[in-house]
């Protein structure tokens, strides 16, 4: 917060002083290594095959993340397949590495933050994708909104950005970040040189990323003669600019972005980047945005929609061997965790066809395990679980003896409810806004302190 504080004033003399400050502190270090060890990357090791695992060596790697004397070894490069069939870069650092990155962006995330733009939303705390679809209602849903969207992506965001701009405008451990940006990465029992862009697999890359492209949201601003509908709304490198006409986003706007990008080494995606009207609708964080008439409605996309049938598919296919409990226990968690993702937008019927396409799925694979039964007994075998419905399901025993129904979950259950954006302003390391953050991570507009049901009440 003191780090914050001083960043607002414009004391950055100060701000870097208490940076120093907090990574050498022996809380932070600690802090950092829990972050590392307790990540979903915890498992993963770098090129020196080294994991920490127990609390002696969690306990000494925090004694070891010193500055003096620190050199971060090369990257392990891994590859991942993308949705459009080629194959993402991966670069993991060492646990070391790691931890030192996390230390040192505990001291530069308030710095982040207190200079971010007001409607960027990945990658920052207390933010999320729905934050930015419900952005995306309130500037598009009014009938005086603007009609034409730009669609904008950033070619190889993470893999090209310049290295001395961040050196230059990154307020951090210069020294560090140089270490860091120029480590190479190791391929097939060979070192190749890192010219440019940050590690996808950094801890402090999403950080440096941020930081690259907050502004631009000031740039497309600047150049319209009505800034109030000229709106910009990113989360990481995926972004949308509102404009009155076709003509105002291609000659003002597109041309602002380019040069915008151009000063950090980066540049517009030609395939990806597109220019729509409203009516149309536009593909956003998986979701589609589109006005009928002077209504806005936002959907699940259908080509997410297309992704989760397959995924269905594939399971319940590959399931012809599990029990009936084995098959509940690996669709639930991708059913429950997509319907969680869309329960803010309009998704109900889209919730109703998946169900249906589910139950035939499961119909199906308890036809083809028993081809000679009859519909009664398939239906007494597997969809009896629960009285007085045909939800697919089996009696279950717990850890304590007890037993309980397993059975599939429902996405037509998942209530829908709207999202309640986050301020635009609010910041997480300003000590005004510490009440507010809390409130949000606990619900408590809705349920008071004492656990009591409170009557509603504005939201924040």
């Amino acid at each position: 917060m003191r780090i914050a504080k001083a960043t607002q004033a414009g004391k950055h003399r100060k701000a870097q002083a208490l940076q120093w400050l907090l990574t050498h502190s022996r809380a932070a270090k600690l802090l950092a290594v829990h972050r590392v060890t307790t990540n979903r990357g915890a498992k993963t090791p770098g090129v020196d095959k080294v994991i920490w695992r127990t609390g002696r060596q969690k306990l000494q790697a925090a004694l070891n993340l010193k500055r003096h004397g620190y050199k971060p070894l090369p990257l392990r490069r891994h590859y991942i397949p993308k949705p459009n069939g080629k194959l993402r870069p991966l670069s993991i650092p060492t646990m070391h590495d790691r931890a030192m990155q996390a230390l040192y962006a505990l001291a530069l995330a308030p710095i982040a933050e207190t200079l971010a733009d007001r409607n960027s939303y990945g990658f920052r705390e207390g933010r999320r994708c729905a934050d930015a679809l419900e952005q995306c209602f309130n500037t598009l849903s009014r009938k005086s909104s603007a009609s034409w969207i730009l669609e904008g992506d950033i070619r190889a965001c993470f893999d090209e950005i310049n290295h001395d701009w961040l050196l230059q405008h990154v307020p951090m451990d210069k020294l560090l970040l140089q270490k860091w940006l120029k480590a190479g990465y190791w391929e097939k029992e060979q070192l190749f040189p890192t010219a440019a862009g940050t590690p996808q697999g950094g801890l402090i890359s999403p950080l440096l990323a941020n930081l690259a492209l907050d502004g631009m949201e000031q740039a497309v601003k600047a150049v319209a003669a009505q800034p109030d509908k000229v709106n910009l709304v990113r989360y990481a490198d995926d972004f949308v600019v509102t404009g009155t006409t076709r003509e105002l986003l291609e000659q003002k706007i597109k041309p602002a972005l380019v040069a915008f990008l151009q000063q950090r080494g980066l540049e517009l995606s030609e395939q990806k980047t597109a220019i729509t009207h409203i009516q149309t609708g536009f593909d956003f964080l998986g979701h589609t945005v589109r006005k009928f008439e002077d209504k806005l409605l936002i959907i699940p996309a259908e080509r997410k929609v297309k992704i989760l049938r397959e995924k269905i598919r594939q399971k319940v296919q590959s399931a012809s061997g599990f029990t009936q409990e084995r098959l509940l226990r690996q669709l639930n968690p991708l059913l429950r965790g997509w319907a969680n993702y869309y329960r803010n937008s309009c998704a109900s019927q889209t919730f109703g066809k998946l169900d249906r396409y589910v139950f035939w799925r499961l119909w199906r694979w308890a036809a083809r395990r028993h081809p000679t039964k009859t519909t009664a007994w398939r239906k007494r075998k597997y969809f009896s679980a629960t009285a007085g419905k045909w939800d697919f399901g089996v009696h279950v025993r717990r850890k304590d003896g007890e037993h309980r129904v397993l059975k599939i979950y429902r996405l037509d259950r998942t209530k829908i409810e709207r999202h309640i954006k986050v301020k635009g302003q609010a910041n997480p390391y300003d000590s005004q806004y510490t009440e507010y953050f809390e409130k949000r991570r606990c619900f408590a507009w809705r349920v008071l302190w004492g656990g009591k049901q409170a009557t509603p009440a504005k939201a924040p």
